[in-house]
């Protein structure tokens, strides 16, 4: 985590100045539909999300936000785009957050209305600099690079500073990963406004997955960021899954059910694949942090997931059970998750 930031209050989560690093995700459904809204952000904070954002393109999406408030305990940030009125009512509806980028707000009073808006009703704003929205003489001068995001992220941030607005969380984000990185990189050594990290559009799950991954990873790894999106064309569930599959890899924060399993040899007699994903589905609404180990024989299982609280390897007929590498119970196959059953509630209770 990054500890030289400053510390911001988004709602009731503070990120920056060493507190935890934030998950956040982004509904994919209608803003206007409150009840969909509502379910799936409720979803998604089961699943660990901790900050919302939703898109508001219209007058009733940002309307909205009052009444998706009622409903919901985590806070919400209202992403909004070109239309500065936009941004005022969702900040006069209770988003906790807007998300703007102020090169295509338009005219400079525009911008100061947000900010006055914002100011009064003491909720930050999220600068956020895409590689695709630089500004022409920036792009001119430096070409489309990670130097001229960072320096387009730090002009917005001086438009705002101009203006006695310091509440602020910055994203630098690309499709391209080493870009990404570097002008993340580039920013934090020119500020100590907290950043909001991740890879956009970064495609379908598995190749998206790999490119957060290794993006996103970098930088915590470098002490940058201090929340983070892990943004995949698909359920968003599985984004906030990634995120703490993500920050649990880096050794920041851990939460539910990590799976070590082996990747199978010609020793291996059951379908090892099959059988991680069946463990990892039967615990999934487990909040507490457990490494469970799914091995493929029970000849190297133990000794090699040692390190894991618990474990099922499997064999022929039998499979064993161990609890920090110890053999505790060998059971017919058929009996095997009814075995790892136990143990994990006898972990859970301990």
């Amino acid at each position: 985590m990054n500890t030289h930031t400053k510390e911001i209050a988004i709602g009731n989560v503070k990120i920056g100045a060493g507190n935890p690093i934030a998950v956040q995700s982004m509904t994919n459904t209608d803003t206007c539909d409150i009840e969909a809204t509502a379910t799936q952000i409720n979803q998604l904070a089961g699943a660990g999300c901790e900050i919302i954002r939703s898109a508001v393109y219209d007058l009733n999406s940002a309307k909205a936000i009052k009444y998706i408030k009622d409903k919901i305990s985590i806070p919400l940030v209202a992403d909004v785009h070109f239309d500065y009125k936009l941004a005022i009512a969702a900040i006069e509806s209770g988003a906790d957050k807007i998300r703007i980028n102020p090169g295509n707000i338009g005219k400079k009073e525009r911008i100061q209305k947000i900010v006055d808006c914002a100011k009064s009703h003491h909720i930050p704003i999220r600068i956020g600099v895409n590689s695709g929205s630089i500004e022409k003489e920036i792009q001119q001068e430096l070409g489309n690079t990670a130097d001229a995001m960072a320096k387009s992220a730090m002009k917005h941030v001086e438009m705002l500073e101009n203006r006695n607005f310091y509440n602020m969380v910055v994203s630098l984000k690309g499709s391209d990963v080493v870009k990404t990185i570097n002008a993340c990189k580039a920013f934090d050594k020119m500020s100590e406004y907290p950043q909001h990290i991740g890879i956009t559009e970064a495609g379908t799950m598995q190749q998206g997955l790999a490119k957060s991954g290794v993006g996103i990873g970098t930088l915590l790894n470098q002490k940058i960021g201090d929340t983070i999106r892990v943004s995949l064309s698909c359920d968003p569930i599985i984004e906030v899954q990634a995120a703490w599959d993500i920050l649990s890899a880096c050794g920041l924060r851990k939460r539910g059910i990590e799976i070590v399993s082996c990747p199978t040899c010609a020793r291996t007699t059951i379908n090892v694949e099959d059988l991680a994903v069946k463990v990892k589905n039967e615990f999934k609404d487990v909040i507490k942090h457990i490494k469970i180990a799914v091995m493929g024989c029970v000849v190297n299982g133990p000794g090699e997931a040692r390190e894991a609280d618990l474990g099922i390897a499997g064999g022929k007929e039998h499979s064993i059970i161990f609890y920090n590498g110890e053999i505790v119970e060998k059971v017919e196959n058929d009996n095997a998750m009814d075995a790892l059953r136990q143990q994990v509630k006898k972990y859970l209770n301990k």
